[in-house]
């Protein structure tokens, strides 16, 4: 049998669906694969369907992985996951995802997503800069000088919580006028039906469309965003600025009036640049590779990688 260069598991674990895939020591995605997550049946039947996926990746590779890397929603710490609501999480060792016997470490999944787009993507080279997946709601992975910066208690990057206007609209999260309530992708499509009389309606439409409702209700997640990423800018001074998730597809329609914005309001400095990621949905599976050749303890492999996830074999 031929030699396969070593390789880890990366998992990216999301509410409705997980990406797992082998990546090498060298950065080569050997496999990469999608499940569903089994939400509805419960926490712990979230957490076997991860092992029994991490045991199935480890299957199609050449003996055991060096680690596994997990990218999971909620409070995280490197070896616990600690709570996460959507998924009925709490105090999950890291060892409960698999029983191969190898080192695990998790991570938050938008901090690291960020930490891919940081060492392989559009932040490559940047000390500081600020990952914005806009999705179905928002939150931020603040890179400080390098590396994904969690806080005091792991809560930091709560962007999308940011009251942008005080007296606006209640969040779910209970604050009022927040980020994510103008606009998340799931917020800009909700706002427009209600105030078109529809029952449904997505953000693409919204972006599209000449109709004045759907140009009012972007206009305003377009001046919630410059507002909220004015003060990020104001209080970090980053380097750049990278927009991810699905509203980030929009391209110019969201690129162009949230940077014309957001020079205005910046009137006594430079903005920064505003940048679209370049790992798309791939960026948490290559943050989790990044985070399981860390716990197979050589941390600073992903530096050299010229890493080409479309050439990846992707099993639907």
């Amino acid at each position: 049998m031929s030699h396969t260069p070593a390789y880890v598991v990366a998992l990216d674990v999301g509410g409705t669906s997980m990406k797992g895939g082998l990546v090498s020591e060298n950065g080569v995605v050997l496999l990469s694969e999608r499940r569903p997550t089994p939400r509805a049946d419960g926490p712990e039947a979230v957490v076997t369907a991860i092992r029994d996926f991490i045991g199935h990746l480890a299957e199609t590779g050449d003996g055991n992985p060096a680690g596994v890397g997990l990218a999971v929603p909620g409070l995280v710490s490197e070896d616990t996951a600690l709570y996460a609501a959507n998924l009925g999480w709490r105090d999950i060792p890291a060892q409960d995802f698999t029983d191969l016997g190898v080192p695990v470490v998790l991570g938050h999944d938008v901090r690291t997503g960020g930490l891919a787009e940081s060492v392989l993507g559009a932040g490559r080279g940047a000390a500081d800069f600020l990952f914005l997946p806009i999705g179905t709601g928002i939150a931020g992975a603040m890179i400080v000088d390098g590396a994904p910066y969690g806080g005091a208690a792991g809560w930091s990057g709560e962007i999308g919580h940011i009251p942008v206007f005080p007296d606006g609209e209640q969040c779910a999260c209970g604050q009022y006028g927040c980020l994510e309530t103008y606009a998340s992708a799931a917020s800009v499509g909700r706002r427009y039906a209600q105030r078109a009389g529809l029952e449904n309606a997505k953000a693409e439409q919204v972006v599209v469309s000449d109709d004045p409702i759907a140009i009012e209700v972007w206009d305003e997640a377009v001046e919630a965003l410059s507002l909220a990423l004015a003060t990020y800018t104001l209080l970090l001074d980053p380097a750049m600025i990278v927009l991810g998730g699905g509203l980030s597809q929009a391209g110019p329609a969201l690129f162009d009036p949230v940077r014309t914005r957001l020079v205005k309001r910046l009137s006594f400095r430079e903005a920064p640049p505003l940048l679209p990621a370049a790992l798309g949905v791939d960026a948490g599976m290559l943050g989790a590779a990044l985070l399981g050749w860390r716990a197979a303890g050589r941390p600073d492999l992903g530096a050299s990688w010229d890493v080409d996830v479309r050439a990846a074999p992707l099993v639907s």
